[in-house]
């Protein structure tokens, strides 16, 4: 579930266009609220939880099918005494209903004073995280990512997480840090392999931004995401052919996702290129 929320995400970090010009343009794509709500909400939350039992797991079905009536539930079972399962789930309500900010900051509070495991508060914290980048404030991301490692210090997700933050703050050498350490805990993370190529290619290492996505590619060929980056350092290869044949094959496979739009854009900008001189 978490990955399906990077991916919208993507623009934060990894995305970039083609100008007209051949420069390389840099496009943030924000998710709609039916996005956030179908595609990218980080729920139901796995194992470890802060709550269990009937009313949680109720809470928790409505979300799908009916978040307005979700919250309302959550809000009544809070004030019979929900405890900490009704806030999270409050929360995770307003993440569905398109309000990605109050429900980070709820998230981020409801992690900071529960009584709760530490891996428990970890994952209520990286969902603070995703919701922080939805609302497009990377430095509090950033923060939460950091206050979950701090209690997950191994998570390769979590380390994920805070390079998409830092990519979104343009402190790249840090996210291939962190991108680094997840690599070596789980060298076969496509993901952790496209978001530490496009870090280098910010920082113009284009070789080793290929070389990432080679072995991306490798482990899943028909990574969307990897199709469009390995298009954009085809573009500045000078490879246009090899670059439109990536973005298309991108749109094929996940016509719906952030990558598609992404290539598809780069596609248009690419072909209104020589027009645009």
């Amino acid at each position: 579930m978490r990955r399906q929320t990077r991916t919208v995400l993507l623009g934060a970090f990894a995305a970039a266009a083609i100008t007209a010009l051949g420069a390389v343009a840099w496009v943030t794509f924000t998710p709609t609220p039916a996005q956030t709500a179908e595609d990218s909400l980080p729920t139901p939350p796995e194992p470890p939880r802060l709550a269990e039992g009937p009313d949680f797991e109720r809470c928790i079905a409505l979300l799908r099918s009916d978040p307005e009536a979700a919250r309302a539930f959550a809000t009544e079972w809070d004030a019979r005494g929900g405890g900490e399962g009704a806030r999270h789930c409050q929360a995770l309500a307003l993440l569905a209903l398109g309000e990605p900010a109050s429900a980070a900051q709820r998230l981020e509070t409801l992690a900071s004073r529960s009584q709760a495991s530490n891996p428990a508060r970890a994952a209520v914290y990286a969902q603070a995280t995703q919701a922080w980048l939805m609302a497009g404030e990377a430095n509090r991301a950033y923060g939460a990512a950091t206050l979950a490692l701090t209690l997950s210090p191994e998570d390769v997700d979590l380390l994920v997480d805070r390079a998409v933050a830092l990519g979104g703050l343009s402190r790249y050498l840090e996210a291939i840090e962190d991108l680094d350490r997840a690599l070596v805990l789980d060298p076969a993370r496509a993901e952790a392999l496209v978001f530490r190529a496009a870090a280098q290619r910010h920082l113009d290492r284009v070789e080793l931004s290929a070389r990432d996505i080679d072995r991306a590619l490798a482990i899943d060929p028909m990574n969307p995401e990897a199709l469009l980056e390995r298009g954009i350092i085809r573009q500045l290869r000078g490879d246009g052919a090899g670059a439109r044949a990536d973005w298309e094959r991108a749109i094929a496979l996940a016509p719906n996702s952030a990558a598609a739009d992404l290539a598809a854009q780069n596609l248009a900008l690419n072909e209104a290129g020589p027009a645009r001189r």
